[in-house]
C-alpha cells in the first residue's frame, strides 16, 4: 500500500489498487475455504482416535462386527473431509493461478 501511494501515474497507482483489492478478495475466500477444512479434521481424527482405542482394549470379531456402523461413519467423515480439503486446494491453485494473471 506505501508503494502504491508512491505512484506518480495516476493509472499506474489505480490498476494496481485495483489488483491489491482482487488479490486479497481471493486469498480470503482461499483462506476462509482452509479454515472450514481445518475444522473438520480434528473431530474427524478424534473419532477415528477414540476407535483405535477402543479396539486396542477389545479386539475379538464381536466387537469388530459392532463397529461396521461407525467405521461407515468414519468413512463418511473422511470422505466429507478429503471434499473439503479438495476443494480448498483448489481455491489456492486458483489463487495462485490468478496470482500469476496478475503479474
Amino acid at each position: 500500500e506505501r508503494e502504491i501511494e508512491a505512484f506518480r501515474d495516476a493509472e499506474l497507482r489505480r490498476q494496481s489498487t485495483a489488483n491489491l483489492a482482487r488479490t486479497r478478495t481471493r486469498y480470503r475466500a482461499m483462506a476462509a475455504a482452509l479454515s472450514r477444512a481445518e475444522a473438520r479434521i480434528d473431530p474427524v481424527l478424534a473419532k477415528l482416535d477414540d476407535h483405535v482405542t477402543f479396539l486396542k482394549h477389545s479386539l475379538n470379531a464381536q466387537a469388530i462386527g459392532a463397529l461396521e456402523v461407525e467405521r461407515r461413519d468414519i468413512e463418511r467423515g473422511i470422505t466429507r473431509l478429503l471434499d473439503e480439503m479438495n476443494r480448498s486446494i483448489a481455491e489456492s491453485e486458483a489463487f495462485l493461478r490468478g496470482m500469476e494473471g496478475d503479474e
